[in-house]
């Protein structure tokens, strides 16, 4: 919405919210959300032609547009618990929209939901006697936390589903036309309302699977000797195949690949699709894999004892140039290591140590062998293990000899993400590990 804002100072874009902490942030210098840009774009428009309230009823009323954006997790209770999408929010937004609006409106999904949602929205609608003068759109977003802004600026696609009605083709067209202020049309892709809410689905599942590939492919190279960064760019090299998401890592984390996959798991276990449905689930127990298998490594180089032991992990969010912690690795395996009795001191720029807390231990809870640095010095002191677990840029360029003479001996260096010379470290002294790569640890 910022964006839009930025891009369309012609259109006034209202976001609502009932969570009045949240839009006090929004109004204040410190945004709830960390994402390289933001910043400015927010300061260039709010108070402009961008407000910020929790006056929803009141948006909702004066729009001609209804971009719907609230939280669609996987159902943790009832049928389909573990795959399917929690929709309560989708259906609470949709009988507010029904109950308040005035005159026609459009409704975009913006929200990643499971394919038919909008005839969940439409039916809501229908039954309370306002179905005509609503549209209802599918907008998928695909931008990536950390690039988000520069994805808005200069979009790969923009995809807008809608029916194939002539009321239908006049709300595509109209919200084709916010978008093609500056995005060129031939980036704008229209499609019916199920190829679009599909298409996102499928997009973050076929991400999410070059990840899983390449990851287990990591564990083979480092069974034989090979090095999976060599391998990738071989593989990548291939005009067929391309060159992204072939990155082995510790592995993939964020509120999308995991959710959105499992979601089509149970989709295609819905419509009787089981094999299907056993071939997406596997990117995401090869991902739940991966996880094990690293904090299994740190482990085993400990003497298969880590008990009392410390053990520095350098990142907490998913990803670099993000405070979002959801699905982290960083997550799994301090849990694995706390299992073990180890002490886990924690280390990452953005993410505040409450927040580390209560993802690895639960709300409010607190456990004395896990700790939070407030530099990656700090947390490597008197370490037996430094791990590094997100890719921040500032781990690159460390003083590695001066962890190393804060560390316990041997000094064993484990590298999730594979962004530090391996063989410098060795020289330093290092025993040390990286994912895919023949290794000493």
């Amino acid at each position: 919405m910022a964006v839009i804002a930025l891009k369309a100072p012609d259109i006034e874009v209202t976001v609502v919210d009932m969570n009045a902490a949240r839009i006090a942030e929004w109004n204040s210098d410190q945004l709830p959300v960390y994402e390289p840009g933001l910043d400015e774009v927010v300061r260039a428009t709010r108070g402009r032609n961008l407000r910020f309230t929790t006056d929803v009823e009141g948006g909702i009323r004066e729009a001609d547009i209804i971009f719907v954006a609230v939280n669609t997790p996987t159902k943790t209770y009832g049928i389909g618990a573990g795959r399917a999408a929690d929709l309560r929010y989708i259906e609470a937004v949709a009988r507010t929209i029904s109950r308040v609006a005035v005159g026609p409106k459009i409704i975009v999904e913006k929200s990643t939901i499971p394919v038919k949602t909008s005839e969940t929205i439409k039916d809501i609608f229908a039954a309370n006697g306002v179905g005509g003068n609503f549209q209802v759109l599918s907008n998928p977003e695909f931008l990536a936390e950390g690039t988000a802004v520069a994805d808005l600026f200069s979009p790969d696609r923009v995809l807008i589903g809608g029916e194939r009605t002539p009321e239908g083709e006049k709300a595509v067209e109209t919200l084709a036309s916010v978008y093609a202020r500056w995005v060129p049309r031939d980036r704008i892709i229209t499609t019916n309302l199920w190829s679009a809410e599909l298409s996102k689905l499928v997009a973050n599942a076929f991400l999410a699977q070059r990840i899983s590939s390449i990851n287990s492919i990591s564990a083979l190279c480092e069974a034989t000797g090979a090095d999976v960064d060599e391998v990738s760019r071989a593989i990548g090299r291939d005009s067929r195949v391309g060159p992204k998401f072939l990155k082995a890592s510790v592995g993939f984390g964020g509120s999308c690949f995991q959710k959105d996959i499992l979601n089509l798991v149970y989709l295609c276990e819905k419509f009787g699709l089981g094999d299907v449905a056993a071939y997406w689930e596997s990117v995401v127990k090869m991902n739940d894999w991966q996880k094990r298998r690293f904090a299994a490594q740190i482990i085993g180089s400990l003497y298969n004892t880590a008990a009392d032991k410390r053990v520095a992990i350098l990142g907490f969010a998913f990803k670099k140039d993000t405070n979002d912690t959801r699905e982290s690795a960083a997550i799994s395996i301090c849990r694995d290591l706390l299992a073990e009795q180890a002490h886990v001191v924690v280390y990452d720029p953005r993410v505040p140590a409450s927040l580390i807390h209560s993802d690895v231990l639960g709300a409010g809870k607190r456990d004395a062998r896990l700790t939070v640095a407030q530099t990656p010095y700090e947390a490597a002191e008197g370490a037996h293990v430094v791990a590094i677990v997100t890719e921040w840029d500032e781990f690159r360029s460390l003083d590695y000899a001066r962890i190393f003479a804060l560390m316990a001996k041997p000094a064993l260096f484990f590298d999730g993400r594979n962004i530090v010379d391996l063989a410098a470290l060795r020289r330093i002294g290092f025993r040390v590990h990286g994912i895919g790569k023949p290794n000493d640890a």
